[in-house]
């Protein structure tokens, strides 16, 4: 097992040479090519922005994911979409998805908190140049929920979600879920298990049956 040093050409070594949560790499940067290169290999960020200076990179070889026509709704879920409360929206306030991810439930206040400035910077540049897409969930003219990730191919890689009402992040995750499987997505990459995914339809698959998907 071992991590690699990233320097400033664009490479990841063989996952299956990485420590067994993932961890493969750190360093380099975050780049829209090498962020676009890690997605593309299924490799993504995640580090302590308070007390890593450099990329920390991970690809675990269980990978946590959904299909987006799998995407299980409870009972709860569809009664909260039928009265809807909430306006649903794709790509309408990414910078505003972002932040709330950031910030919400006073996360940035966290000693491991990860999304720090420089993810922030990054992931926005990604989606100026249309790669990254957010959800919005609103309640009148207020954002109080929704998620964002990178989009490349068939394949949505999400990177986080948060919700200031209960269910919201819920809502839009199953919003896409529903709008990706009607345009042909195949995958929903979740990155690491939470409770709430899983009843969702999460669940684990193989690096290399996810490998394919991602590729074709």
């Amino acid at each position: 097992m071992a991590v690699y040093q990233l320097d400033n050409d664009l490479w990841f070594p063989d996952p299956h040479l990485g420590e067994e949560d993932g961890l493969i790499a750190v360093g380099g940067d975050l780049s829209v090519d090498r962020l676009i290169l890690a997605y593309s290999n299924g490799f993504f960020p995640w580090f302590s922005f308070k007390h890593q200076d450099e990329p920390l990179w991970y690809c675990p070889l269980q990978r946590f994911v959904i299909f987006p026509g799998e995407v299980h709704v409870s009972h709860s879920m569809r009664q909260l979409i039928k009265k809807g409360d909430y306006r649903i929206t794709v790509n309408k306030d990414f910078k505003g998805v972002i932040r709330g991810c950031a910030t919400a439930q006073k996360r940035n206040k966290d000693e491991g908190a990860w999304l720090g400035p420089q993810m922030i910077e990054a992931y926005t540049e990604l989606h100026r140049q249309g790669f990254a897409a957010s959800i919005e969930v609103w309640e009148g003219e207020e954002l109080v929920g929704g998620l964002y990730g990178v989009n490349l191919g068939s394949s949505f890689f999400g990177e986080s979600m948060f919700s200031l009402v209960p269910s919201a992040s819920k809502l839009a995750l199953i919003y896409l879920a529903k709008k990706f499987d009607a345009l042909g997505g195949k995958l929903i990459d979740c990155q690491f298990e939470t409770p709430h995914l899983k009843t969702m339809g999460g669940r684990y698959i193989p690096y290399e049956e996810y490998i394919k998907i991602i590729k074709s």
